[in-house]
């Protein structure tokens, strides 16, 4: 079955081999686009909700707090399909499988689900350049995550140079992992030139993802990757979702099981930090990053 995307669209799975990204222009169309962005904003709502960062099992809210920034914020929702029948179908649909199947077959777990909010005025919005692989625990849980593991990245608002949108650096995935920002978090400062020339990187590579809703993006764990802060005066809600070769991975919950959409069970499977299993939640976080 092709999919239904704009023609340059077409050879997404070439285009993600050769340069380590790839766009889909018109996944979802507009009328499902404006379901979803009333959803995103309900879910944004009940993140408020929380005064800190807050976690049960999978589902996270990571709030920057009144004490900070003069207003609560909420900047990521983790596993929102827990609490959003509306998400928790969007992660299985036939048209992510069109979109994975060629990079990943069809037996496909998900072991990531967020969705990113930029809120003007939050200030700490932007994120250093970086690669995704140093956030995958090294204890064999997952294999082969060069090859096996994409992100997608759901446009829900439009994605500009202005407000922040994705940006990367083609080629980059062919190079190994490179350690960029791993001296601090992601959302404190911004990454100079010259660490990314200084790690064999061309300035000239960095491309702007700009996106309209129900565009999707996807790149690889060794792709370079970051953001600029929010400069514009309109929020930028981004739904990220990472999937998986089943049969590279001990965790994760099931998406596709032989082409086919499999819902969540009835328990959540821990997908990251193991120390969740052991202490699985509710409860909220102490971290104050944002003031270090």
């Amino acid at each position: 079955m092709a999919l239904n995307v704009a023609a340059e669209s077409k050879d997404h799975a070439d285009h993600y081999w050769e340069h380590g990204y790839a766009i889909l222009r018109g996944l979802f169309n507009k009328a499902e686009m404006a379901e979803i962005q009333q959803e995103t904003k309900r879910i944004y709502a009940e993140g408020l909700k929380h005064h800190a960062s807050y976690r049960d099992h999978n589902v996270y809210y990571e709030i920057l707090p009144e004490a900070f920034a003069g207003k609560r914020y909420v900047l990521q929702a983790h596993w929102m399909s827990w609490i959003s029948p509306l998400f928790e179908k969007l992660r299985r649909d036939p048209r992510y499988l069109m979109a994975l199947e060629p990079l990943l077959g069809n037996n496909i777990k998900q072991p990531a689900q967020q969705i990113h909010w930029k809120p003007p005025g939050a200030n700490l919005t932007g994120y250093r350049f970086h690669q995704d692989l140093r956030f995958r625990e090294r204890n064999g849980a997952y294999r082969e995550l060069m090859t096996a593991w994409l992100n997608t990245g759901l446009a829900i608002d439009p994605a500009t140079r202005e407000n922040g949108c994705l940006r990367v650096i083609k080629g980059s995935h062919k190079k190994g992992y490179l350690g960029l920002s791993d001296d601090g978090a992601l959302m404190k400062g911004a990454t100079q030139d010259a660490e990314l020339q200084k790690a064999g990187l061309d300035l000239n590579d960095i491309v702007d993802v700009e996106l309209e809703p129900g565009d999707l993006a996807i790149w690889g764990l060794l792709t370079v990757h970051g953001s600029d802060a929010n400069r514009s005066a309109r929020d930028r809600a981004f739904a990220i979702s990472g999937y998986v070769q089943a049969h590279n991975s001990d965790r994760g919950e099931w998406a596709f099981r032989d082409g086919q959409p499999v819902p969540l069970g009835p328990v959540p499977e821990i997908c990251k930090y193991e120390k969740l299993r052991e202490k699985p939640g509710p409860f909220y976080e102490d971290s104050k990053w944002y003031a270090a």
